[in-house]
């Protein structure tokens, strides 16, 4: 028998019938401020179940099941969710973590397809092979987070801190970056022959200063008003892409074709190896 108890009172919120956690059928269960950091719950089921505001630090959620379940201002830091099953493919299904402290979690392989994670704390995460599309990010501290290999695409990041944020060979389109912090983020790739995928994203008024895009693929993607500076765009694919008025002072555009890329209002004179067409010669 295991009792879990409300971390600040120590009031029993549920009695299991069991002698171990691992696996437990723990849904639809009101855990809201429960105590259960450190536990090992792998495999657990947590579907519909309330865990608002608990304390779930260095807890073992390795292959948990998590349809519906709220983490609302939860503490799950350095938290292991690796292969965590969390994919949803309605609303009523998606997991809640707005304003949840996961600093350190593990999220390694983990389903979190529609994921909320509004105005989370992600700072030093581990993302990386992780299933996050159509995930919502916005206003989320994601610095340094780690997400290699990460399905990203139609994630809301909009508003997000991803300084030094590393994204290497990651899916990113049609994600939504508006206004996010990229300053030193790695979007390049891990090996020869790789890159990064960001075709359609939207990066307006995103801060991309000293960032690595080297290779990277960013077809159709729009950075009107983005910062530029500094950052290495060199053998990026930027086709169809939207420049306008953005900061490119110091910008590596190295092998880049700029053809069809629109530049009005951006000041080229200012970039770094930009091989401008003839006939764009004009624009300022």
């Amino acid at each position: 028998m295991i009792e879990i108890k409300k971390k600040d009172t120590g009031e029993v919120l549920a009695t299991i019938d069991t002698d171990s956690l691992v696996g437990a059928d723990l849904s639809e269960l009101d855990l809201r401020g429960a105590d259960m950091s450190g536990l090992n719950l792998q495999g657990a089921n947590f579907s519909h179940s309330d865990l608002r505001e608990a304390d779930l630090s260095n807890a073992n959620l390795e292959q948990v099941s998590l349809q519906g379940t709220r983490f609302n201002k939860a503490i799950l830091r350095k938290a292991n969710l690796s292969h965590a099953n969390a994919g949803a493919s309605n609303p009523g299904e998606r997991v809640i973590f707005t304003e949840a402290d996961m600093k350190d979690a593990i999220f390694d392989s983990a389903d979190m397809r529609k994921a909320e994670l509004r105005d989370a704390n992600l700072e030093l995460a581990y993302l990386c092979n992780a299933d996050m599309r159509d995930a919502d990010f916005h206003g989320s501290n994601m610095r340094k987070v780690k997400a290699r290999h990460t399905l990203l695409i139609g994630a809301n990041l909009s508003g997000t801190n991803l300084n030094e944020a590393d994204f290497r060979d990651s899916h990113l389109n049609d994600a939504n970056l508006k206004g996010a912090n990229l300053q030193g983020a790695d979007l390049s790739s891990l090996s020869p022959g790789g890159f990064t995928v960001l075709n359609l994203a939207n990066l307006e008024s995103a801060d991309l200063s000293n960032a690595n895009m080297r290779g990277a693929q960013v077809e159709n993607a729009d950075f009107r008003f983005a910062n530029l500076s500094n950052a290495d765009l060199s053998g990026a694919v930027l086709g169809g892409s939207n420049l306008r008025r953005a900061n490119v002072s110091n910008t590596d555009f190295s092998g880049v074709e700029l053809a069809t890329v629109v530049m009005e209002y951006a000041n080229f004179s200012e970039a770094k190896n930009a091989d401008i067409p003839s006939y764009k010669m004009h624009l300022r």
